[in-house]
């Protein structure tokens, strides 16, 4: 089947019109496509069944209109990454865990076209100059590319897909992502409107839960995301999406996450979400958090609530932002109110193993409650992972803000539920 595309897909390039091809609808398209393929067939006497014409066309329309190879994987929901190693290795995850496909690309200057059709749609550019570029695709799947001289066997796309349902935390919940519990207490932050940290690995659904939490936020309410590539799917009626731009040929035009987070604080924002905490901006946005921007999301690269902290830290020290550490722990300890932390584990299941607080400063160290946490207990035949989602029990350093919403009482049943699902 790959051969009898690619002859027919040669004989087709060099026949048809792309410019004119392109501007036609679908189905036109399609129509042409199909009399093309069967005159071709007949001419090359290359015997072609029904549906196999049917897969010839759509594999040249997808090489024509739209990401080759890729077509498949995308369209198909199990898929959550995409991993393009070259022209002849794809994985992919599904349920948590990586798989080789049988997607093969024609060679790595296939691989780079597609490549180069991705990032382009946003106004990007791959090459030997600028080789590596992160974009995304129209559903908001998050993309990032990397060719050589940088990436040595060959141009490297990692995709993230972007989930066509809508995740909200009582779906999390029931998926035994975390706790019915836990869910309540983070609806409760969020309407209370409470200064969110969401910490985690790569791929540990930050993003995702960062949507989920956002979803509790009054849609009256006008909230401003900054992110490097957007991929935020806030549901709300009211947002406003900037994102980042690289420097131009000439390294002149750049526009950082931090000269976005300046701008946004003039646009008269009720919340502000920023997409990655990873340079100069984190201590403008502490410094925002500070000075009546509540309610404020965030995600960052870390292991636990404690290093969270730490890597804040210092990201501020080696952004060139000369203050003393005390200062910035009391930065630190004054903005956040409550650090959650999201991991994959080992069975390929993503779980909330932290709900932390931020209580203040006692000399030079941060303190830190625990209001949940996941414990491990046994693992089953099957590779699962069997564990509890257990309440402290302890009283929440943000009732006054619970007792001010009116929500006082559902913070004190959630924290003193009996509801440690076992997943």
């Amino acid at each position: 089947m790959s051969a009898a595309v690619a002859i027919i897909h040669a004989e087709i390039n060099a026949l048809i019109d792309f410019k004119a091809a392109i501007d036609l609808p679908r189905a036109e398209l399609e129509r042409q496509l199909v009399e093309m393929v069967r005159e071709i067939a007949r001419q090359k006497n290359i015997p072609l069944s029904g549906p196999e014409q049917a897969k010839v066309v759509h594999r040249i329309y997808d090489e024509m209109r739209g990401f080759g190879p890729l077509e498949p994987l995308l369209a198909d929901e199990s898929v959550t990454d995409i991993l393009v190693n070259g022209a002849k290795q794809v994985y992919v995850e599904r349920r948590g865990k990586l798989e080789l496909s049988d997607v093969v690309f024609t060679d790595d200057d296939h691989v780079l076209h597609i490549a180069t059709r991705i990032v382009t749609k946003i106004g990007r550019r791959i090459d030997e100059s600028a080789p590596l570029a992160d974009a995304r695709l129209p559903d908001g799947s998050r993309v990032n590319v990397i060719v050589p001289p940088l990436a040595l066997k060959g141009p490297m796309i990692s995709i993230r897909k972007f989930a066509k349902k809508e995740i909200t935390l009582d779906a999390m919940a029931k998926q035994g992502n975390l706790s019915h519990a836990m869910a309540a207490v983070l609806k409760i932050a969020a309407r209370c409107r409470l200064n969110i940290l969401i910490a985690g690995g790569t791929g540990s659904g930050k993003t995702t839960l960062l949507n989920a939490v956002s979803q509790m936020i009054d849609p009256d309410e006008r909230v401003l995301t900054i992110e490097d590539a957007a991929e935020l799917q806030l549901q709300l009626p009211h947002v406003g999406s900037l994102e980042t731009r690289p420097p131009n040929l000439e390294g002149k035009g750049e526009i950082s996450m931090r000269d976005l987070f300046r701008n946004a604080l003039r646009m008269r924002p009720d919340r502000i979400i920023l997409g990655e905490i990873r340079s100069a901006e984190a201590f403008d946005m502490l410094q925002a958090m500070n000075t009546g921007h509540d309610g404020s999301l965030a995600t960052i690269h870390a292991s636990g609530p404690r290093e969270a902290l730490s890597r804040l830290e210092s990201i501020i020290a080696v952004s060139g932002i000369d203050l003393p550490a005390r200062a910035v722990r009391t930065q630190i300890a004054s903005a956040l109110d409550l650090i959650v932390q999201v991991s994959r584990m080992r069975d390929g299941k993503r779980r909330v193993t932290h709900i932390s607080e931020v209580v203040g400063l006692e000399g030079d160290v941060i303190v830190m409650q625990e209001l949940f946490a996941y414990r491990f207990e046994r693992e089953t035949s099957a590779g699962e992972l069997i564990g509890r989602f257990a309440s402290s029990g302890l009283r929440p350093h943000f009732m006054p803000k619970a007792e001010y919403y009116g929500l006082q009482q559902p913070l004190m049943a959630a924290m003193n539920s009996s509801d440690s699902d076992e997943t």
